[in-house]
């Protein structure tokens, strides 16, 4: 065989072994999930949400019971597959995370400083209080179907500028959130990426965050996610409850819409 065809099968087969390799530890990962699916270490994260929710604290020696999210004071079922939406108190669209905060400010007298000083713990640390909170009411929505709502002209705007945030292309690498997800079939290390484009595969991501990451041994938050993809862009650091934080999620959870809520989910 001449030399050339020889490198040329050498290589071929060593991209079907990766493949293949890569398709292996793919669907073994996706065994592990199913086992601890049952067993998913965020339920212990919700137990301390709800029981945050209920508790008096602050200055004001309230609790969150009578905090709007969107469906009502104190109610809690369905309101996470209804977020981001605008909320006329503020006048402004919020997520479940920015609304949270709203609550602890002026129900519970807690300074927002504070309150937005560490939103995410280290790992191997106890769950931060945004942390519970944004676990437990989102595995309030668990089985609801997800309506993120575009009537507010301010809803549409923070659409318009998510989608414009999405494909936005920046930093060392000229990487963009669509860099990744906007593609079928594509894989950064062991990871599938999801084409955000399509809406199953922006339903199942949308609608599994919140998530316990087995890696890190800890419940991440969707503010946690735009975040740290923002880090892997080399962007500079994602401020929490930031306008643009925000508007990412509103595009994302409007092209995820008609999906089916499954968070607090479990991810690699």
């Amino acid at each position: 065989m001449h030399p050339s065809r020889t490198i040329c099968a050498g290589l071929l087969g060593l991209a079907i072994a990766g493949s293949a390799g890569a398709q292996s530890t793919a669907d073994e990962i996706a065994k592990y999930r199913a086992m601890l699916a049952d067993g998913n270490p965020a339920e212990l994260v919700e137990a301390q949400g709800e029981a945050l929710w209920a508790t008096k604290r602050g200055p004001k020696q309230a609790s969150l019971e009578a905090c709007d999210l969107g469906k009502g004071p104190g109610v809690v079922a369905g309101a996470y597959a209804e977020l981001p939406r605008y909320f006329k108190d503020t006048g402004k669209v919020m997520d479940a995370e920015a609304r949270l905060v709203h609550c602890m400010v002026t129900l519970q007298g807690l300074e927002r400083a504070d309150i937005v000083k560490k939103p995410f713990s280290e790992q191997g640390e106890r769950a931060t209080d945004m942390e519970a909170l944004a676990a437990y009411v989102s595995a309030a929505s668990r089985g609801m179907k997800i309506m993120i709502p575009q009537k507010h002209a301010e809803e549409k705007a923070a659409f318009e500028r998510g989608k414009q945030a999405f494909y936005y292309r920046a930093g060392p690498y000229d990487f963009a959130c669509a860099s990744c997800h906007s593609k079928d079939s594509q894989r950064i290390r062991l990871q599938d990426l999801p084409n955000l484009q399509q809406a199953a595969a922006a339903q199942g991501a949308f609608a599994s965050w919140p998530a316990y990451r087995v890696s890190q041994g800890a419940l991440r938050t969707m503010q946690w996610r735009m975040a740290d993809c923002f880090r892997q862009q080399r962007f500079p650091q994602l401020d929490y409850n930031s306008q643009a934080a925000i508007d990412l999620i509103t595009y994302l959870g409007v092209k995820a819409s008609g999906g089916t809520m499954a968070a607090p989910g479990l991810k690699r």
